[in-house]
């Protein structure tokens, strides 16, 4: 009798591909249950949470349990996609970590009114960056209740953005 892997849906707003495949495989190395899913801007991020143009399909684009958001992205912002993240009635309420490079006082002031849960600097190595998956792993997804958001998914394949 074999048991299915259960997971949390991680959604990353990200548009830097070589800082994409390090955060897929430090969440790899982590160990933690999550499929990791992948956006380039926040306008492709706002169509993932609304099932809106390839992302129609809820059973291929479920809600995530938390985004991780980069600021600076082409189209949307981060900024910009965080503040229509949080003023949204359907998914203003799952967490937002802002994972950039900034580690600019006013950036992290202006994400932190804007509604985000966390502001992190993007480590300069694999390991702390692993440490950090770790960390956010157990602070957000195990540990952290939000109303409707903790969905898991079964996962038949593979799929990482």
């Amino acid at each position: 009798m074999g048991t299915q892997q259960v997971t949390r849906v991680v959604l990353m707003a990200e548009d830097d591909e070589d800082d994409l495949l390090l955060v897929k495989a430090a969440f790899a190395a982590s160990g933690l249950p999550v499929e990791l899913r992948s956006v380039s801007d926040g306008d492709e991020l706002i169509e993932y949470l609304s099932h809106l143009n390839k992302f129609a399909n809820p059973y291929l684009s479920p809600i995530p349990s938390l985004i991780l958001l980069d600021l600076n992205m082409p189209k949307k912002d981060g900024r910009q996609a965080l503040a229509e993240i949080k003023a949204h009635p359907n998914f203003g309420q799952i967490p937002v970590v802002v994972l950039t490079t900034s580690s600019d006082t006013a950036d992290i002031w202006a994400c932190h009114e804007l509604g985000a849960s966390s502001f992190v600097t993007k480590p300069n190595n694999f390991e702390a960056l692993v440490n950090l998956v770790k960390a956010m792993g157990e602070e957000w997804l195990d540990t952290v209740e939000t109303p409707g958001y903790n969905s898991t998914v079964e996962l038949e394949s593979e799929t990482c953005g």
